[in-house]
């Protein structure tokens, strides 16, 4: 048998590993082309039209539509604090063409609700993770309240009612938290949505009101509503001269929300991880960041899995709170 000179040898070695390496590559490529969009995608949003949670799921599906070239539906199923739009998605096929944009509600329906017709725990997979966002304590603009000093002193005469997003929202948790943490007489009044929450709350029709600083903003702005205090643990850019509610004599007190998308539990993970990662391109664009940061929200970066982590940890501690504050809804 013929001896091959060195050189050659090694010519045949580096082609073969060249091989190995393209043959990787190209079946690396087919598990990606595998994870792709082949339908339309309808996002499920479990509030009414005009709250935070839908601006954000409309924001969020118009930029994943003209990235991807397929079409992204957003689709209100409002009802019982996001839990028959969950039920919806909970059903749906893992095909990803169906996703649930859900806040932190979604963590505390699981202590404050009777009975669920789904498994928070087992039936979705975390998808993106938005960001957070402060909830806003806000009173009509022609309100004698500027202060939640102002607020404890009417709350001492008589319950003062309070608007928030509905039964078991992060708004209503925060009213219930921030009654205990300021001693003040509060009786809660649930609307369906910030959205409405914020409407009654403009025209009058309660003296105090509990929201999202997304579904605040625009009436903040048009001058229809004062802001009297911020339930982060930070002030807010947008509104630098509004204090939060810690600053004003409840120590310790912090209330954030996350927003994010969830996908059916039999959705692939190689699909799960292409839709982070067309969402984290979304996401990393300055004109994005900017316009998050500017109705109040605060950009976040997990993985998947770090925001599967989130959830769990709330559904523990909003669990607690919801046990010692006794919140049930039938």
């Amino acid at each position: 048998m013929p001896q091959f000179p060195k050189r050659i040898s090694w010519w045949w070695v580096a082609a073969a590993t060249v091989a190995c390496m393209a043959a990787g590559l190209w079946l690396g490529g087919s598990t990606m082309a595998a994870a792709r969009f082949d339908r339309p995608i309808t996002i499920v949003v479990t509030f009414p039209p005009g709250g935070g949670t839908d601006l954000l799921a409309r924001k969020l599906g118009a930029a994943l539509q003209q990235r991807i070239g397929q079409s992204v539906v957003v689709e209100n199923r409002p009802g019982a604090s996001g839990n028959i739009g969950a039920r919806h998605v909970a059903e749906a096929a893992g095909d990803g063409a169906t996703l649930l944009m859900v806040n932190s509600s979604f963590a505390i329906n699981p202590a404050v609700y009777q009975q669920l017709d789904f498994d928070p725990r087992q039936d979705f997979k975390a998808v993106f993770n938005v960001g957070t966002i402060a909830s806003v304590l806000v009173v009509p603009q022609a309100s004698a309240l500027h202060s939640l000093a102002d607020a404890r002193a009417a709350a001492q005469l008589q319950d003062l009612p309070f608007a928030s997003c509905g039964n078991g929202t992060p708004q209503h948790m925060a009213g219930e938290m921030l009654a205990q943490a300021a001693q003040m007489h509060l009786q809660h009044v649930p609307y369906k949505g910030c959205g409405p929450a914020i409407t009654a709350l403009a025209a009058g029709q309660v003296p105090l009101g509990v929201v999202t600083a997304s579904s605040a903003a625009p009436l903040i702005e048009a001058g229809r509503v004062r802001a009297i205090a911020i339930t982060a643990p930070q002030r807010l850019a947008q509104w630098p001269q509004v204090p939060t509610v810690a600053e004003q004599g409840a120590a310790g007190f912090a209330v954030e929300q996350w927003h994010g998308l969830l996908a059916p539990a039999a959705t692939s993970d190689a699909l799960v991880q292409r839709m982070h990662a067309v969402l984290a391109q979304i996401l990393a664009e300055p004109a994005m960041q900017q316009s998050l940061r500017e109705q109040g929200y605060t950009p976040v970066t997990q993985s998947a899995a770090q925001f599967g982590e989130v959830i769990a940890a709330d559904i523990d501690r909003y669990g607690a709170v919801a046990r010692q504050l006794r919140l049930r809804v039938d």
